[in-house]
């Protein structure tokens, strides 16, 4: 090889791996407008301790529910339990096309940092909830039939209300933050509640309930208003 044609392919590598890079440290995903206030700096701490390329002030996601892939089985795990009510709070998933959900419980109110979940959407439309511990020993196995969950939404449940990851479920609140993950969660996503009221109560540090979804395709938050999404099922 000559030095112009060596030159030129080291400079062909050093573009490609910039932009790889570059790919994997930012939002590939559609940012919210405007990005939510959050105080504090536990989560940006945590983020950073990671590893993980993520300005948590400015890279929120306007990501709000989610498709399985199409494998059918798709993870969850609890990252971090920051709460008072940790130990009361339940963690699932319903259905986002509907008005009033059916709520399909898979994390417990035992459930606890690092514990993990194997959700299994099956062509039957039943969803099968397989939950382990943070040692990962299987602590049971759920079955909700005829589910038919196609359009995911994620929620959190306890003391403080029942809270969804759709702004509009909340009366217009954000009670949770989603992020893209970087780096080896790249292709993975963060979902990061507030387990009180966001006007009434809330610190709004967002680091309540912390969670890792893999096997999850985004899909963007729609403009339309929830009066609009529940005129659809009268």
């Amino acid at each position: 090889m000559n030095v112009k044609r060596y030159r030129c392919a080291l400079a062909l590598a050093f573009l490609v791996t910039t932009l790889a890079s570059v790919a994997s440290a930012a939002p590939s995903f559609p940012v919210r407008n405007p990005q939510v206030a959050l105080n504090g700096t536990e989560l940006q701490n945590y983020f950073n301790g990671l590893g993980e390329a993520i300005n948590v002030y400015t890279d929120q996601l306007q990501a709000q529910t989610y498709v399985h892939s199409m494998s059918g089985n798709s993870g969850m795990t609890i990252m971090i339990e920051l709460a008072g009510n940790a130990d009361q709070n339940t963690l699932g998933i319903y259905d986002a096309t509907v008005a009033s959900p059916t709520l399909y419980q898979v994390f417990p109110g035992a459930a606890a940092a690092h514990w993990s979940a194997m959700v299994s959407f099956l062509a039957s439309g039943d969803i099968v909830v397989n939950l382990f511990d943070n040692n990962a020993i299987l602590q049971g196995t759920t079955t909700y039939s005829g589910a038919n969950v196609d359009s995911v939404g994620f929620y959190l449940e306890g003391p403080g209300g029942t809270f969804y990851s759709e702004d509009r479920r909340n009366g217009g609140d954000p009670q949770a933050l989603m992020f893209q993950g970087t780096g080896q969660n790249f292709g993975d996503f963060w979902v990061c509640w507030e387990d009180l009221h966001f006007n009434a109560g809330s610190d709004q540090d967002f680091n309540d309930e912390v969670l890792l979804i893999q096997s999850f395709a985004p899909v963007p938050a729609s403009p339309a208003t929830w009066g609009k999404i529940k005129a659809q099922y009268h």
